[in-house]
């Protein structure tokens, strides 16, 4: 199968078509979280972004296995090669088994990652489930000359790697820049050959919890060494994408490369797709800034910095309004105006059940009716251009609030069109759902076909240029507790809580 998607290879730093290695199947893999704590905004994401890529192709007619690992040992403070295990840190604060902290969190993970409606992936293999393919990992790169065992522990050996590889081909870092930038940090003083080296296995320390035996000691495998050896056991040795946010790229991403080429002799990517960062005043969002909203926050409204609750699909209408390759910085403001988009769509596409079928389209409408669908297709095509996608979306909303106010007319074949162009954007790829409003949805739902009915005589009363019998159903509809607003795409209306 021929494609159009170009994305952006991060190895190339360039776009590029999208050409599986083995069409039609496709092999993702993307760096789950570590799960020692509750997802923030800065989870979601890249679990938004990765979920977008897995739902197109998976339209565009690919099987994909689209792997995402849960960290649950290995990954050390700082992202360094010393300190105490971020799981079994939060075990010892709690006084819990580091598996505890790890289910606990996993299962917090998915319960909102479900509420964001991001899909499940394929294959969710665990680190802690993977020590000993980790282990073959260690003895191949051993084996093939390019790491040494030193006091128990096994160290990537950069120098040896670089005279037949380059270190950095990611990252865009040279050899020296990286070690100059590694002079002054003390991980491993004194057991490795150079301070640019990076743990592939760790003997552990007597208060060391989370250990297992292997040839050089009883340890733990490296952070790195994880999706090196999981994405090659469920993806193959070869494979097409493989995903995660911005900051992965140096160190664990590079390292990632050089582990695969030191251990087979080749590359295991074709396209490295990395989401940017969401911020907060300009810093990343992170636990180890301190600065995170979880999303529990989030859907309560329970932070300082926070206005009022923002619901799950708010939040997905609020990444997917940027660019996955963009900076997205947080404020209330931006969130409010993701709230209104996001109710304006669903309004939009609620509506078409009740908009009246003529014989013929007006030309306008005809116009962006047939333009649609091929919009939406070009702007994800293009690198997932989710922004454009939304804007193409609400110029169809405004054809829909034209079309409910009597001021367009559309024939049924073209009624059908717009209606499954934008459920199929909507829905289906960009992964929004209609949300409803808990204690009130009886309500809506029995006086929804009433208020339709009611404002189509308000419609056609205005349209006689009836102003007095207009205004008096949007009184009548006020004082029952119903908003209904006219504005310049048309009219909308609300039950008030």
């Amino acid at each position: 199968m021929e494609s159009k998607l170009v994305i952006y290879n991060t190895l190339t730093r360039q776009k590029e078509r999208f050409e599986p290695l083995h069409a039609p199947n496709v092999g993702m893999y993307v760096c789950g979280p570590t799960v020692y704590g509750d997802p923030h905004l800065g989870h979601a994401r890249p679990a938004i972004t990765f979920d977008l890529v897995f739902r197109y192709l998976k339209h565009l007619g690919y099987k994909v296995r689209y792997v995402r690992n849960i960290t649950d040992v290995g990954h050390l403070e700082h992202d360094a090669d010393e300190g105490e295990d971020k799981i079994a840190k939060k075990a010892r604060l709690e006084q819990l088994e580091p598996m505890e902290i790890a289910q606990y969190y996993t299962n917090r993970y998915h319960q909102y990652m479900d509420a964001l409606n991001v899909l499940r992936p394929s294959i969710e293999p665990h680190a802690t489930g993977h020590i000993i393919e980790q282990q073959q990992l260690v003895q191949q790169i051993l084996d093939n000359g390019f790491a040494y065992e030193s006091n128990g522990s096994v160290y990537f050996d950069i120098e040896a790697y670089n005279k037949k590889f380059k270190y950095g081909i990611l990252s865009g870092r040279s050899l020296e820049n990286i070690k100059d930038a590694s002079r002054d940090n003390l991980d491993g003083v004194g057991e490795k050959h150079n301070q640019a080296d990076f743990a592939l296995w760790k003997k552990a320390q007597p208060e060391h919890i989370m250990r297992w035996p292997s040839p050089w000691s009883d340890g733990f495998p490296g952070w790195h060494c994880e999706c090196t050896a999981m994405g090659r056991k469920y993806l193959g040795e070869e494979f097409d994408i493989h995903g995660g946010g911005m900051d992965l790229i140096f160190p664990h991403h590079e390292c990632e490369i050089a582990q695969a080429q030191a251990s087979m002799g080749h590359p295991a990517v074709k396209y490295w797709m990395h989401n940017n960062m969401l911020t907060i005043n300009g810093q990343k969002m992170g636990k180890s800034y301190n600065n995170f909203i979880t999303l529990e926050q989030f859907f309560t409204g329970n932070h300082e910095l926070l206005e009022k609750p923002y619901s799950p699909m708010t939040i997905r209408f609020f990444v997917l309004s940027a660019h996955y390759r963009g900076t997205v910085d947080f404020s209330n403001e931006a969130l409010q105006a993701a709230e209104k988009g996001y109710e304006k769509l669903m309004n939009a596409i609620g509506d078409l059940d009740r908009v009246q079928v003529s014989d013929k389209c007006d030309a306008e409408t005809e116009k962006v009716v047939k333009a649609l669908r091929q919009k939406c297709y070009d702007a994800m095509n293009d690198d997932l251009a989710t922004p454009l996608v939304l804007s193409n979306l609400f110029e169809a909303c405004t054809v829909v609030n034209k079309l409910i106010d009597h001021k367009a007319t559309i024939c049924a074949d073209c009624l059908k069109e717009l209606s499954e162009t934008m459920r199929l954007f909507a829905f289906d790829i960009l992964g929004l759902k209609e949300e409803k409003s808990g204690s009130n949805d009886s309500r809506e739902e029995a006086f929804g076909k009433v208020v339709d009915m009611v404002l189509d005589l308000r419609a056609k009363a205005k349209a006689n240029k009836d102003w007095a019998t207009s205004d008096q159903i949007r009184d009548a509809l006020a004082a029952a507790g119903f908003e209904v607003k006219d504005t310049k795409d048309g009219v909308t209306w609300k039950l008030n809580k």
